[in-house]
């Protein structure tokens, strides 16, 4: 999941990315480091303590100016639970913040349900405020509509001194990154929002059923990129394709393929039914029928036929005709 965050951030303008990491730290420092992309360039700041998003922030603000120096750059700041979020939302969001010069921008969005998120607040001046967590908001601020996505860019030099001016007086007692709105649109910098037009992109992931909701939307964009690149899906609903994994021209998935991990197929090849896949690596012109297939490489012009097992180190050869009966291991 945080995965298809720091892909949505890479960007050629980002100096550093810092992941700010607590419960199960040395897991996900492994985990990161081991399947982000190649040019990716993590530094991890652990948050010993769990005081709150403003805390954890705060844990990484050495690091972040050590990164950026004394160019006074912008810091932005995403939640690690929103996957769907895509790279131009956040190319677009930079840009608006960067031409109104302001100090604070954050991302919000309108929905017809707000409950369990921060209500975003205006002032006199059509700037925004303050955001109220909806612990805190009373009955009229509730009744707001527009949120708080907890994705913002904020100037750094600002950064540091608002956050020392941060307290934990609500109903968590945390310290809420949320508060910087207010702190710095009362010290009379501009704090603007950038109203975020599809709500699902920054829509958090907090139980099973939101994970699975997240990962359908996911495998949508996923197949309805390969379908345009010149994939054929016979039928895209019943369709698995993990983000790592890459397809050629002219490649068929049948109804029910899972393809896992950094599978590899190549032009005009025909994968399933019902085929499962990882990391796999298929030559051009291969079929494979309902085959389960794990760490294995199949050449070209191969056929694989169904109910065949293929365990770690299974080499297919070129122009071979196989069946479970036929299967080695190298």
């Amino acid at each position: 999941m945080v995965l298809h965050v720091l892909d949505a951030a890479s960007h050629d303008d980002v100096q550093a990315t810092v992941v700010v990491v607590g419960h199960g730290a040395a897991w996900v420092e492994k985990s990161l480091t081991d399947r982000a992309s190649a040019d990716a360039q993590l530094t991890f700041v652990e948050q010993v303590e769990q005081l709150g998003t403003g805390h954890a922030v705060a844990s990484a603000l050495t690091t972040i100016d050590e990164a950026i120096g004394a160019s006074d750059g912008d810091v932005l700041i995403l939640p690690g639970d929103t996957p769907l979020l895509r790279s131009s939302t956040i190319q677009v969001l930079l840009n608006d913040h960067r031409e109104s010069n302001a100090a604070l921008t954050v991302l919000t969005a309108k929905v017809d349900d707000p409950t369990g998120y921060g209500r975003v607040v205006y002032g006199k001046d059509n700037k925004v405020a303050r955001i109220v967590e909806e612990r805190d908001a009373n009955e009229e601020e509730r009744a707001i509509n527009e949120i708080n996505t907890s994705i913002m860019v904020v100037r750094q030099s600002l950064l540091g001194p608002a956050l020392r001016k941060v307290g934990r007086a609500n109903a968590q007692h945390e310290y809420y990154l949320t508060d910087l709105v207010s702190v710095l649109h009362e010290a009379g910098h501009v704090t603007r929002s950038f109203l975020l037009y599809d709500p699902t992109e920054a829509a958090g992931v907090n139980d099973r059923a939101q994970l699975a909701s997240a990962e359908r939307e996911l495998r949508r964009r996923i197949n309805e990129q390969w379908m345009h690149r010149g994939v054929t899906m016979w039928d895209p609903s019943s369709t698995y394709v993990d983000a790592d994994v890459v397809l050629n021209v002219d490649v068929s998935l049948l109804p029910g393929t899972v393809l896992k991990g950094r599978c590899t197929i190549g032009e005009g090849a025909q994968i399933g039914p019902n085929a499962y896949l990882t990391d796999v690596s298929v030559g051009a012109n291969s079929i494979l029928g309902s085959v389960e297939a794990v760490t294995s490489r199949i050449g070209s012009n191969a056929r694989v036929g169904s109910f065949s097992v293929l365990g770690p180190g299974t080499e297919v050869r070129d122009n071979e005709v196989v069946s479970s009966h036929t299967l080695r291991s190298i």
